[in-house]
């Protein structure tokens, strides 16, 4: 087999491990995916870059300019976007990842390297998050493309698709560096940090040249597209007609270019973020103040059960070269910086989802410097834990987009004539309705987000609601529970909801209109007394 068609059967490997989970658990999504999706669809039809049609500008999307790149398929509305941003994600995913299984195919001659490839169809976070709707499936392929470019000679475009995640994700930035720096050490064309001899042609399958073994008559040349000579035929001068070669760079510049790269997108959009809305971080940061706590056990059930084990083997990282130790190196402190974040309330490890693939390159060169006694029963253990999600989850989640589908199906009707609905899950009802939504968790409200509390906990006063011309709530059932007789005696699943309910006024002022029929997501429509359909029989 030759060279090329090698290299694109392992990327078509790599490719096909990617999509056949992603299509697997498609229908997975989560409501802030149409959050960002009701922005471009209000760009698309040019009222500007706002949740509300008239409302204010509000920086209610993490990944700034994410919206804008969905806007040229919104104009359908907030569903049209949703399925461009779920079809972008697991093509850019798809693709990267067969690039991530040729940097794989070069880390060594050893065939235990591909067992690392495993933990990509065995992972139901990456599936599922190249499909949800939001950034993350593409923010996933710039993860991989970051670790597998520099392993295929170009460091500085690895360290560019660093740079541009970091920018969509701020807590990639300490991830984004580290590869950028560390790719600095990865084999470069020509270069230095090229494989050992023998090694790269092991890794193709060929046999090592012995020493002073020349080359067959005509190769040098057929690999330069030129014609062999003949017999007779004589040699140039050395030199002549050839281009003087380039002259190498200091590692310092390359070094400094790889951080710029790297690191200045990101300050880019905070000194965008700044200008426009008078804070450098996204809104989001101020609506979920982190919590350490929660952090340090999000940061370490997501190492237990995406694949990080595969690379707990210390004697393998000392004979490990240098990039390979910095692929470590740059897991390790994207952990540490999703910890310090406070983790995250959304399924199935989103937030270390980018990392995931220089987890499995890493694995690969572990691999191929271990025993393979103790490789197999590592990797099995990685496995394990990404399987356990998969069957346990993975169902669940496959089934997401089509509930959330049938609750906007069936509450439209009773949401029909509202004009301000105040609500904790805010995306849904942005495809439900076009009236003006009040989010209670704040993520694209200033003025909510800065009020005490959580995302899910936030202490909303009455006159807030009143103040707003809120004739609308729309609030949780924790699971299980029926609505009361009255309403405010109901169990509501996030603090936020049970505190309306227990306002003053709260049960003479608002009456149910209907209640959804989807288990685990049993939204109750509450109207205001004197509003349209108000006091309807609850469906």
């Amino acid at each position: 087999m030759t060279r090329r068609g090698r290299a694109l059967l392992v990327a078509l490997a790599g490719a096909l491990s990617a999509l056949i989970p992603a299509l697997a658990l498609f229908g997975f999504t989560v409501d802030d995916a149409l959050i960002t999706a009701r922005y471009a669809h209000h760009l698309a039809l040019g009222l500007g870059y706002r949740f509300n049609a008239a409302g204010p500008v509000t920086d209610g999307v993490t990944p700034l300019g994410w919206a804008f790149v969905l806007a040229p398929f919104a104009a359908g509305g907030p569903l049209a976007a949703l399925a461009a941003a779920k079809a972008m994600g697991v093509a850019a995913w798809t693709l990267a990842a067969g690039a991530l299984a040729l940097a794989v195919d070069r880390s060594s001659g050893r065939p235990a390297r591909f067992a690392a490839l495993l933990l990509v169809p065995a992972s139901a976070p990456l599936g599922a998050w190249s499909a949800a709707g939001m950034e993350t499936g593409v923010v996933a392929a710039l993860g991989a493309l970051a670790v597998a470019l520099p392993a295929l000679g170009c460091a500085l475009a690895g360290a560019a698709c660093a740079g541009i995640a970091a920018a969509l994700r701020p807590e990639l930035l300490p991830f984004a560096l580290v590869v950028a720096l560390a790719a600095q050490a990865a084999p470069r064309r020509g270069g230095e940090g090229e494989a050992p001899r023998g090694e790269g042609e092991a890794a193709r399958g060929e046999a090592p040249r012995g020493e002073g073994e020349a080359a067959p008559r005509g190769e040098g040349e057929a690999a330069r597209g030129e014609a062999p000579r003949g017999e007779g035929e004589a040699t140039p001068p050395p030199g002549e007609g050839e281009a003087p070669p380039r002259p190498e760079r200091p590692a310092w510049a390359r070094a400094l270019a790889a951080l710029a790269l790297a690191g200045v997108p990101f300050v880019v959009v905070a000194l965008t973020r700044l200008a426009i809305f008078g804070r450098a971080g996204p809104l989001a940061a101020l609506a979920k103040a982190p919590d350490a706590a929660l952090g340090a056990r999000y940061a370490l059930a997501c190492f237990l059960l995406t694949g990080p084990v595969a690379l707990v083997a210390p004697l393998a990282w000392r004979a490990l070269p240098a990039w390979p130790r910095g692929l470590l190196a740059a897991v390790a402190v994207h952990f540490l910086a999703v910890a310090a974040a406070g983790g995250d309330w959304m399924p199935l490890s989103r937030l270390v989802v980018p990392a995931l693939p220089a987890v499995v390159l890493a694995a690969a060169h572990v691999a191929s410097v271990a025993d393979a006694r103790v490789t197999a029963p590592r990797i099995a253990l990685a496995l394990a834990g990404e399987i356990f999600v998969m069957a346990r989850i993975g169902p669940t989640a496959a089934r997401v987009g089509a509930e959330r589908l049938r609750v906007v199906e069936e509450l439209r009707g009773a949401l029909a004539g509202a004009e301000v609905v105040a609500a904790l899950d805010i995306g849904w009802l942005g495809a439900a309705t076009g009236a003006t939504l009040v989010d209670l968790a704040g993520v694209t409200d200033p003025a909510v987000a800065a009020l005490p509390g959580g995302h899910t906990t936030k202490r909303i006063p009455g006159a807030l609601l009143d103040a707003r011309g809120v004739d609308t709530l729309v609030l949780l059932l924790a699971e299980g529970q029926a609505l009361a007789s009255p309403w405010t005696a109901s169990r509501f699943a996030r603090g936020v909801e049970q505190r309306l309910a227990r306002l003053p006024g709260a049960g003479e002022e608002f009456a149910p209109a209907a209640v959804s029929g989807v288990p685990h997501l049993r939204y109750v429509v509450l109207r205001r007394t004197g509003a349209d359909s108000a006091g309807a029989e609850p469906r």
